[in-house]
C-alpha cells in the first residue's frame, strides 16, 4: 500500500476513533488496524530515511550498509543540540 493511502486510512480511523460511535470490539478491531498501518509507515518511512542519508553523505548506494537507528539518533542530537555545553 503506498504511503499516502495508509495515511488517508489512518485518518478515516482516527474520525471514526473518535466519532465514539464505535463498540468496544469494533474499536479495538480498528485501533489494531491503526498499529499494523502505523508499523507499516514507520518501515516506508525509515526506508527513505536511509536513502536520503546516503544521497546527502555521497555514499554509494551499493557499496552503503544501513546505519543502525539508535546510532542515526545519536548522530542526530549530537549535531543538533548542546545538551552538555555550559554557557
Amino acid at each position: 500500500m503506498e504511503f499516502e493511502k495508509i495515511i488517508k486510512r489512518l485518518e478515516e480511523i482516527v474520525i471514526q476513533l473518535e466519532s465514539g460511535e464505535l463498540s468496544l470490539e469494533d474499536s479495538l478491531i480498528l485501533y489494531e488496524e491503526g498499529i499494523k498501518l502505523s508499523k507499516q509507515c514507520q518501515d516506508k518511512l525509515s526506508k527513505v530515511e536511509r536513502k536520503v542519508y546516503i544521497l546527502k553523505s555521497g555514499v554509494d548506494p551499493e557499496k552503503a550498509e544501513a546505519k543502525p537507528k539508535k546510532l542515526q539518533q545519536e548522530k542526530y542530537i549530537e549535531d543538533n543540540f548542546d545538551l552538555f555545553d555550559e554557557k
